[in-house]
């Protein structure tokens, strides 16, 4: 009986928290929508949004709590507890990311862009996949989805640093674009920290089927390597 309990408080955390993940990825995408198409309305929706991404946040971490006082869950079970709490946390700043960037959506409202939107959508394309598969991953209890969704970080990096450049060299040539380049850029970094939280939730998920979170294991492999020969 006790372990059925435990198996359904599982199970809610489990749904809720995929709640929460998909109105995260939704709000990447609206948000984005929302610049392409400068429509305030949809931005402001997006900012509303976050409140109910928040309330989920709190509603799941009090279901942790929760389970771990009535439970004292051992191993896999403490591992998939642990890992929706930090899972979570980076949800939650995808939101917060979204609702960032409806906010320049309203402040650029009326506006005519300083260049076309080709880059930016694709850094959002790249954050939503990311997160919808390390969600995937995490549902699946998948090991190499996520590892596949950590490599994809580089990509993201990339193209920040390619609007970065772009952006950049756009301030310098034309001076009175400067204000909105600089919102953009924050758009990307927004865009580009999303893809750094998908990655953490992909590395948590790595550790909910192995038990050892790759950071863990890259600072153990560090630290034998610089040990002398005799005491490895």
């Amino acid at each position: 009986m006790v372990r059925l309990t435990l198996t359904h408080d599982l199970d809610q955390l489990h749904q809720d928290l995929v709640e929460m993940a998909t109105r995260a990825e939704t709000a990447i995408e609206e948000s984005i929508q929302a610049l392409n198409r400068q429509d305030a309305a949809l931005a402001r929706s997006v900012i509303a949004g976050d409140d109910v991404v928040d309330e989920l946040e709190r509603a799941i971490e009090h279901r942790c709590l929760n389970i771990l006082a009535r439970h004292q869950p051992l191993a896999r079970d403490l591992r998939a507890v642990s890992a929706a709490l930090k899972v979570i946390t980076d949800l939650e700043r995808i939101s917060d990311g979204a609702t960032d960037i409806g906010e320049i959506v309203l402040r650029l409202a009326g506006q005519a862009y300083i260049k076309p939107l080709v880059d930016i959508p694709r850094m959002a394309e790249l954050a939503t996949s990311m997160v919808r598969d390390s969600i995937s991953a995490y549902i699946q209890k998948d090991q190499h989805l996520a590892m596949a969704v950590t490599l994809r970080d580089d990509e993201m990096d990339a193209a920040f640093e390619r609007i970065l450049m772009e952006l950049t060299h756009m301030m310098r040539e034309h001076p009175e674009s400067v204000a909105q380049a600089v919102d953009f850029l924050f758009i990307a970094k927004y865009l580009e920290r999303m893809g750094d939280h998908a990655t953490n939730i992909a590395e948590w998920v790595i550790y909910l089927v192995t038990g050892v979170h790759p950071q863990d294991k890259e600072l153990h492999e560090a630290a034998q390597q610089e040990l002398p020969t005799g005491e490895q």
